[in-house]
């Protein structure tokens, strides 16, 4: 019995169709569902070769691959998978292209849920090569579409399914529904398949989708060829929604489409030959008309000004669109300004289809911008290399006409050990832009050393007014054909001329203009093929295989796993560094919270103590006098296994075991509201050495600061600290929020700490610290995209307000451009505290910031979109809500009325963030650093460390 019939059409002429059709059919027949049948379909004028193939195919699977000759008046695509639909015998039918490839487990998965939903229509996810390294990828928009399989009874309901490629492959159709609806492909198109999808979607009635892969090495098309018939096709398309009343669905594909097909396009334009750009943008400009000519509003702006260029047809400002798509921060063309400060791209400021302002190429300055540098020509003349390029001038800043210039052209080696300037003999203005032209002599001032040394790269440096004017440094690019293959120039490589005889000019991958070393002469060439035999043959392959084993042994020895082994086992017997203190922050990223506020009380005293600090990655910021290591280095180990004292506010690494003289303060970072430690959902998912691992760690815990009862109820609970291990001393890191209330109270705000000057931030502005929590978990990206819209911020509140905009220490966030002095990227800034300080407003979300903001007794609002999916997913210790210390606010706009209106309002929030005060940090009095290095380090240090001690131990009980 057939479950499925596979359709495979035959592929390309020669070996490429014959690959391409073996790889499909052999994908049928290794579905682990055992009645699925290859009906492979041959058009009258197939290639001899791919007919060979097939009947070859056909004679070792006489069960599961059958052929069919389609009629010959059948040769479009279309007509053979008609053909195909014809022959079809399964319960259900499916079509591949050649080349595309089923998932093992692709047609089991798709029967099972069209016999469980009763479907007519069942469609998983699917993948293409994303780039020239082969790697498949699936497009982003099929996360959302197929994140669960799920039964819909009309493509209305995820209509993503009609204005995406998505019914292209990867889907089936019930075979008796096929045929009652009469669904057959078109005929008359280049790529009816696009159109079939959605004519399916909508003729059937129910359909599944499948959140498993069914279908790899799905081809793209040749865009730049074509593009006519894409265009027809998604006319079809657009005209099919119309028809079933569904305008608003017509706007979306084309969207879809453009971002599909014509950015990717415009993309590929440097690697076009000039002759076939011509004839793109011609065809482009003849087929592309309504919003594509005059901007599609859903596209980002870099996108939308492509697309909108594209469809008018000029081939040189698509070729710029192109490196402006690759290079957003590269100013690709000259800028206009509209009266209402927008800007556009070129010289129409009211065209809004190529309007770039939210680039915000505005904001930048001459010397600090990228700026095109168009390389137009590159020839050898007599010896050198004769270079010409023009550099792109934006048109609202740059050296004005009269402004002397020089320029010089620098190659660098690729590895960076060298780098040689020419000086650029021609440099000019000419209006909205600087042209130039160099000779550059490269046989006799590039000397490279000759094995390593093989590619330079060339970058411009344009030098403006005078010596002490802004300079502009920018690559050179060109499109792949600018170079020719033959041009070359005599090496002369300080090894000598075996190394390599001839310099080639080539064009990167990435469009940038560069030389590389090659052998072009016999002797060169001889010398580097006797190289690589030697490299190859059979002793030097042992030597390789030796070295290799000897590598993975020093990394077994440099490993974290061995390191924590020898130092369990040896470094723990070491015996103790009296008055030695190992102090940590966040796992060695940063020089800041409770462990610096000790650290610096402990200076402060001046008592005998020998304090280490570890980094990672880097020890900028630390101060310059401090003794510091490398986390998880040897002299980490060696630092941990003889200290007297352990700080830190995180946890050292869980699988070292803290010595036995060893006394180790857990600072903490922070009171609860979502769940933590055993009261995790992921914790208590765990098996039991997962969980033991944690509370051994915790165990190692000798003293633990809270801050309120709330924290012993909560941290200490959950974390299973017993109370004689608590101090109720506060935190450390708040002494100076304590200390900033007071002075601001008693003096008023200004001045401002130092900090402000440092970062710039303007006295007559109000600062608003943006600072949302980690949202992020074992294994997930570090990469988070912030909630809050940062440029729309700066649009409203610029002129009246600094952003400071602060992501989470274990995730980074791409800021936009925004007009100078807005908006503030301070998430590498290593002390929290030193920011809150500063800050008049705080907006968060459920990150512990708002605990220790609260004591300055400052305005907080809190903007939590996901606030209840938050909630229900991590859990929290309290209704939010109820006792928020500021407005919980839920949009966008809902932010920004209560920001614009904070003045007037915040005199409402006063007794609440009192409140929230007194719950949550009673114990922050402001001498909590003085309190701890007594109760830890003792008489030694504090005179009246026993008083202090037994206070903060008995308190609260």
């Amino acid at each position: 019995m057939i479950d499925f019939s596979c359709v495979v059409t035959g592929g390309g002429e020669g070996t490429g169709g014959v690959t391409a059709l073996r790889a499909s059919v052999a994908s049928v027949l290794d579905q682990s569902l055992r009645g699925a049948e290859a009906v492979v379909v041959l058009a009258s004028a197939a290639d001899p070769v791919v007919r060979a193939a097939a009947r070859t195919l056909a004679d070792r699977n006489p069960d599961r691959v059958r052929l069919v000759d389609a009629d010959p008046a059948a040769r479009t695509t279309g007509a053979l998978r008609n053909a195909g639909l014809d022959a079809a015998t399964g319960r259900y039918v499916l079509v591949l292209t050649p080349g595309e490839r089923l998932h093992p487990h692709a047609c089991r998965n798709l029967w099972q849920a069209g016999e469980t939903s009763r479907a007519d229509l069942i469609a998983g996810r699917w993948s293409r090569a994303a780039d020239e390294s082969g790697k498949e990828r699936e497009p982003s928009w099929q996360g959302e579409l197929y994140a669960r399989s799920r039964t819909l009874n009309h493509f209305t309901e995820a209509p993503e399914l009609v204005f995406r490629d998505a019914l292209v492959t990867g889907f089936c159709l019930r075979r008796e529904a096929a045929r009652r609806h009469g669904l057959r492909y078109e005929g008359d198109l280049a790529h009816g398949e696009i159109l079939f999808g959605p004519l399916a979607a909508a003729a059937v009635g129910r359909i599944a989708l499948v959140r498993r892969l069914i279908v790899t090495g799905r081809a793209a098309p040749d865009r730049a060829r074509d593009l006519a018939a894409l265009v027809q096709v998604h006319h079809r398309v657009a005209n099919t929604l119309i028809a079933h009343g569904l305008p608003e669905l017509r706007a979306r594909r084309e969207t879809a489409f453009a971002r599909d097909h014509l950015v990717p396009l415009v993309r590929s334009f440097p690697r076009l030959p000039a002759a076939r750009r011509e004839r793109t943008a011609a065809t482009a400009a003849r087929v592309l008309t309504g919003p594509f000519r005059t901007g599609v509003p859903e596209l980002p702006p870099l996108e939308r000004a492509a697309v909108a260029l594209l469809a008018r047809g000029d081939a040189e400002e698509i070729l710029a669109a192109a490196y402006a798509l690759a290079r957003p921060a590269t100013v690709c063309a000259p800028l206009s300004t509209g009266p209402d400060g927008r800007v556009a791209w070129g010289g129409d400021p009211e065209d809004p289809a190529l309007d770039i302002t939210e680039v915000g190429h505005q904001y930048r300055t001459f010397g600090t911008m990228r700026l095109m540098n168009r390389l137009t020509r590159a020839t050898v003349e007599k010896g050198v290399l004769l270079l010409e390029g023009r550099l792109v001038l934006p048109g609202h800043t740059g050296p004005g006409p009269g402004a002397p210039l020089t320029a010089a052209l620098e190659f660098r080696a690729r590895d960076g050990a060298r780098a040689v300037a020419f000086p650029v003999q021609d440099v000019r203005h000419d209006g909205d832009g600087i042209t130039w032209r160099a000779r550059i002599d490269v046989t006799r001032r590039l000397r490279p050393l000759g094995p390593r040394d093989t590619a330079w790269d060339a970058r411009l440096t344009v030098q403006a007014d005078g010596p002490d004017g802004p300079r502009s440094v920018s690559d050179l690019f060109a499109p792949q054909d600018q170079v020719a293959p033959a041009a070359g120039l005599p090496a002369r490589p300080r090894l000598g001329r075996l190394t390599g005889d001839t310099w080639e000019p080539y064009v990167t991958l990435k469009d940038h203009f560069a030389l590389r070393l090659t052998a072009r002469r016999p002797p060169a060439r001889t010398a580097r093929r006797l190289v690589r035999y030697a490299t190859r043959f059979r002793p030097a392959r042992k030597a390789k295989l030796l070295v290799r084993g000897v590598r993975g042994r020093l990394d077994r020895y440099r490993s974290r796993g061995f390191k924590a082994t020898a130092y369990n086992t040896w470094l723990t017997r070491l015996p103790v560094r009296r008055g030695s203190v190992v102090f940590e922050s966040h796992m060695g990223t940063c020089y800041g919270d409770s462990p610096r506020a000790l650290y610096e009380e402990i200076r402060r005293r001046g008592p005998k103590l020998r304090a280490t600090w570890s980094y990672d990655p880097s020890p900028a910021g630390f101060p310059d006098d401090a003794r510091l290591v490398r986390r998880w280095s040897w002299r980490y180990l060696w630092a941990l296994a003889r200290a007297e004292y352990w700080v830190d506010n995180q946890g050292f690494p869980q699988h070292l075991r803290k010595p036995r003289h060893t006394t180790y303060l857990q600072t903490w970072h922070g009171s609860a509201y979502k769940r933590m430690g055993f009261d995790e959902t992921r914790v208590r998912l765990q098996n039991a050495p997962q969980r033991e691992r944690l509370q051994q760690a915790v165990d190692r815990f000798d003293h633990f600061l809270v801050r309120s009862e709330h924290d012993v109820a909560t941290l200490a609970r959950a974390y299973r600290i017993p109370e004689e291990r608590l101090l109720r001393t506060g935190y450390p890191r708040n002494d100076v929020l304590i200390a900033e209330r007071d002075r601001s109270e008693a003096e008023g705000r200004l001045p401002r700490p130092p900090v402000a000057a440092a970062l710039g931030l303007d006295d007559h502005r109000r600062t608003v610290l943006y600072a949302p929590t980690f949202r992020g978990g074992p294994g997930k990206q570090r990469r988070s995209r912030l909630l809050l819209n940062v440029r729309e911020f700066a649009e409203r509140f610029g002129d009246t307000h600094t952003l400071l905009v602060r992501s989470h220490y274990l995730e980074s966030a791409r800021l936009p451009v925004c007009p100078p002095g807005a908006v503030v990227d301070v998430s590498r800034h290593h002390d929290t505290s030193e920011l809150l300080a500063i800050t008049d407003v705080l907006v968060t979300d459920y990150s512990s910031i708002m605990f220790d903001f609260a004591l300055l007794d400052r305005p907080v609002v809190l903007f939590a979109p996901d606030l209840d999916a938050y909630a229900a997913e991590r859990g929290s210790y309290f209704d939010l809500r109820e006792k928020a210390p500021g407005p919980v606010t839920a949009t966008q706009e809902e932010l920004f009325g209560v920001l614009a209106e904070l003045k007037k309002s915040d005199a409402r929030w006063a007794d609440q963030r009192h409140a929230f005060v007194r719950e949550f940090g009673p114990y922050d009095r402001g001498d909590a650093a003085r309190r701890t290095v007594a109760a830890v380090f003792g008489p030694r240090i504090c005179p009246d460390a026993r008083h202090i001690t037994d206070h903060d131990r008995g308190a609260g009980r």
